[in-house]
């Protein structure tokens, strides 16, 4: 009994995370796709389902007759698409690696606190997430705007003689997203450094290394795992970000998530941003799948 009480735990602690992902990623992402396939109509929803089984068998047949991949081929003719997935992709890029060079410098002084003060400068990490996340970011304008605290307090130490343009700008997108994304990336970073075992760099010293070049031979490959989670959990969402490109970065801003939201509801066209949230979902996966393939074989060869 023991044994099959072990036996079926073990089956349990595997199946709930498949179960989980089968209910809220690979189902949502069924209906996405479905839906990409489908055509525009005037209705509510608005499109024509496919995969429907509403009317038996034989209109199940005749929805599968209709499925098209037009909505992707539509994609490819019309360069404002591929224009926010660059731009996005960009981005995404640029502000995960300003978060990362905020971000290290952050985490590695927190790790090297004394263990007393360790939790509450995790507390201050983590402080910012009790406050609503579009509060935070109607706060920047505040801050950015032409008339804002920033510039006042730049006109007051007179290092500049007129209010700087940030609001409205790619600037302020990054400032928000740098901002706004700064604790995922910290997080993963003062768990790897903290759990380093720091008599590597006593002997790094003792051997004669100096600290910057024990720094880069040392410390930074044993924290990889935290810089690799780290910019994962910042570029993955930053990609898809909605809410601070819109406030910050005003119409002159082009990212996917933008020209999801117009889709969806300004042109009520579901098919077309379906198709557009299905690749953007590829581009995000398949260099996701490919590292960790790559990995997993580096980790193979290393036992």
């Amino acid at each position: 009994m023991g044994t099959f009480g072990s036996a079926l735990y073990r089956r349990l602690v595997i199946i709930i995370p498949y179960l989980w992902l089968l209910i809220f990623f690979l189902a949502p992402f069924f209906i996405v796709f479905r839906m990409s396939l489908s055509t525009s109509a005037t209705a509510m929803p608005p499109y024509t389902p496919v995969f429907s089984t509403s009317n038996g068998l034989s209109g199940f047949i005749d929805n599968l007759r209709q499925l098209s991949f037009d909505n992707y081929v539509w994609l490819t003719g019309d360069p404002l698409y591929f224009k926010s997935y660059v731009s996005s992709v960009t981005i995404a890029a640029i502000s995960t690696l300003l978060t990362l060079l905020i971000a290290y410098p952050l985490a590695y002084g927190m790790a090297q606190a004394p263990r007393t003060i360790q939790p509450t400068l995790l507390m201050l990490v983590i402080l910012p997430f009790w406050t609503s996340f579009l509060i935070r970011v109607y706060a920047w304008i505040a801050i950015l705007k032409p008339e804002g605290l920033l510039n006042q307090v730049l006109l007051y130490l007179g290092l500049i003689h007129e209010p700087l343009i940030i609001l409205n700008t790619n600037t302020a997108v990054y400032i928000g997203i740098v901002y706004s994304y700064l604790p995922f990336m910290v997080l993963p970073l003062y768990s790897a450094l903290e759990k380093m075992d720091h008599t590597l760099i006593e002997a790094a010293q003792d051997l004669g290394c100096p600290p910057i070049t024990a720094f880069w031979r040392v410390t930074f490959p044993l924290s990889l795992p935290g810089v690799i989670a780290g910019c994962m959990l910042v570029f993955i969402p930053a990609v898809g970000e909605f809410v601070i490109p819109d406030l910050l970065g005003g119409s002159q801003t082009l990212m996917i998530g933008k020209t999801l939201w117009n889709e969806f509801n300004a042109n009520r066209d579901w098919p077309v941003s379906s198709a557009v949230a299905t690749i953007l979902l590829l581009i995000l996966v398949v260099p996701i799948v490919f590292f960790q393939n790559i990995q997993a074989k580096a980790d193979e060869q290393g036992r």
